[in-house]
């Protein structure tokens, strides 16, 4: 059951007829709400607040009618869903059109902070030229986040030797930062695989860092520490 619509088949039948008493001629010119819509969920309003009287009376309840009532609500509820997803929308309605139609206005999300936590991961092995970064985590002791600040790594990465056709620009010492390694990838996994094929015998170096989803260079947290392998 979706959070704004409430549980019982009197609160919803309470809550249709605010809308249809809500839903004016011109608010619904306004909204883009088609005659026709408008109709239909009015004709299911009163088939399921009819069969609903009838499911209250013990002369009239039968099976049949516990089923017409169970379908007649949920036409009525698959409607409902239906405007609110399509038309109840801000803009054009105002918090004040929101509150008038019984629901809760959105409330706006709090900032999400700069990350501060430094990601670290665990090095494997698990073939020939291959290099996999497994368990990407918060390194111990570096700062607890919001968990939004850690969104996605930035995995930094490069090779020492001579350059090559899918690795130009190569290290020749250990990089203080990840900004000294020239290549990098994005990453929302908790395990990165690296085929560093003709590369056997080579040092890569890796360093991540956290981003938030709006990235950028406000979105980005410190460097992790420096990962060092030899390329099998």
């Amino acid at each position: 059951m979706a959070d704004w619509l409430p549980d019982s088949r009197d609160g919803q039948i309470a809550m249709c007829s605010t809308w249809i008493g809500y839903l004016t001629s011109e608010r619904r010119t306004a909204w883009g709400i088609p005659a026709a819509e408008f109709t239909e969920l009015g004709v299911r309003f009163d088939a399921a607040r009819t069969v609903l009287q009838k499911s209250k009376d013990e002369s009239q309840r039968t099976q049949v009618i516990t089923a017409e009532c169970k379908a007649a609500f949920e036409a009525l509820t698959d409607t409902m869903r239906f405007f609110k997803s399509h038309y109840f929308l801000s803009p054009p309605l105002v918090e004040a059109d929101i509150v008038a139609l019984g629901l809760k206005p959105r409330k706006p999300s709090s900032p999400i902070p700069r990350p501060k936590g430094q990601p670290t991961a665990d090095l494997a092995f698990p073939g020939i030229h291959m290099v996999e970064l497994r368990d990407i985590r918060r390194a111990a002791g570096s700062g607890e986040d919001d968990p939004r600040s850690d969104y996605g790594v930035r995995i930094f990465y490069g090779l020492s030797g001579a350059p090559s056709g899918q690795h130009r620009f190569r290290v020749s010492a250990a990089p203080r930062t990840g900004g000294d390694l020239p290549e990098s990838i994005f990453s929302r996994r908790r395990r990165e695989l690296f085929d560093f094929e003709g590369e056997s015998g080579e040092t890569v170096y890796f360093i991540l860092q956290y981003e938030k989803p709006s990235g950028g260079k406000e979105g980005k947290g410190p460097f992790g520490p420096l990962l060092t392998a030899r390329i099998p």
